[in-house]
């Protein structure tokens, strides 16, 4: 289960009490105060991971707490400090203040941490109150309460390529070709209804990271179809691949099918509209005398990439041309 948005609560521990103590010792008629400090509440942290790729965790879970600082104790024992909350993310995690609608940080690499709520201090015990003329305090400060905030969590992924198209333009074969991710494939639309993530792996230990983000359709920016939901997904990614099925189904026109799509990527965002893309034309092998595929390009006056992703057709060449564009834009030249 692909899980990208999570509300949660989180707390910091408080702070342990003071200790109000007076030594009590043999042969030591006039002890004085010993009572020790509380100790500090844990903090709440949270960490880019890895090996994750979901906020699956958070969906039953919405209440999360550090540990308390332990109480002062006599002898002069100060409280233990409360173990700190580390809660670990997804790298690509956006993290937004709900209260105060504000996004506290961007887990955008894998080990980057971030504190968002800080333990309580721990309150000072009666041997902090003695003096020259108040020999024998009795007082004691309560530990302080550790911060509280309301957060929203909203994951986009981190992909260097990412496959966008009408459904059943052949994206989910194009990535399970080219990877070893295993997307559900058929016949029909929307058979893809989550993001998926694949490692292209080519010659000299060269790879780069694929995403195949379900099918957009008109109106999907405004809330149509699944394109909505994962729309945001696209906007971290290096490269955008056109993908046209050049003979659809449906009887309708590639051409047209690349301008609705093209125009629900202006309407989500101008940053994603101006990414980089690669036009390719998939079922080739529907089309063996090329008429198709020269009336595309010649329509759209635009360079298209031909494949069959059912046959293998072309794709050798697509993974490697990728690979020098990401490679060209991360450089940025």
């Amino acid at each position: 289960m692909f899980v990208d948005e999570a509300r949660i609560w989180v707390k910091a521990g408080d702070g342990g009490n003071g200790c109000v103590s007076f030594r009590r010792e043999k042969f030591v008629p006039k002890g004085g105060p010993d009572g020790g400090d509380g100790g500090r509440g844990g903090h709440v942290c949270f960490e880019a991971a890895g090996d994750l790729d979901t906020l699956l965790d958070f969906a039953g879970k919405h209440h999360w707490r550090a540990k308390n600082g332990g109480h002062g104790q006599g002898s002069n024992k100060t409280g233990f400090d409360g173990d700190d909350l580390v809660i670990r993310l997804p790298v690509g995690t956006l993290i937004y203040d709900t209260d105060l609608d504000l996004l506290l940080k961007d887990l955008n690499e894998v080990g980057m941490k971030v504190v968002v709520c800080r333990g309580g201090k721990g309150g000072k015990g009666n041997r902090r109150f003695a003096s020259a003329t108040h020999q024998t305090p009795r007082e004691f400060e309560p530990g302080k309460p550790g911060q509280e905030r309301n957060l929203r969590l909203e994951l986009k992924l981190i992909a260097d390529v990412g496959l966008v198209g009408l459904p059943n333009a052949g994206k989910s074969t194009l990535i399970s070709r080219c990877s070893a991710a295993r997307p559900k494939i058929a016949s029909y639309p929307f058979t893809t209804l989550e993001p998926v993530l694949g490692i292209v792996e080519l010659s000299d230990f060269r790879r780069f990271v694929m995403a195949d983000i379900p099918g957009l359709i008109e109106g999907a920016s405004q809330g149509a179809g699944l394109g909505h939901d994962f729309l945001k997904h696209i906007e971290r990614t290096t490269i955008l691949v056109h993908i046209l099925d050049i003979m659809p189904m449906d009887g309708s026109d590639p051409v047209d099918n690349y301008h609705a799509i093209r125009k629900e990527l202006a309407q989500h965002s101008e940053t994603l509209a101006a990414k980089q893309e690669i036009i390719v034309a998939n079922k080739t092998d529907l089309d063996p005398d090329g008429a198709r595929l020269n009336d595309l390009r010649s329509r759209l006056g635009l360079d298209v990439v031909p494949i069959s992703a059912a046959t293998g057709q072309g794709i050798r060449d697509l993974t490697e041309h990728l690979w020098q564009r990401v490679k060209s834009l991360k450089a940025g030249t």
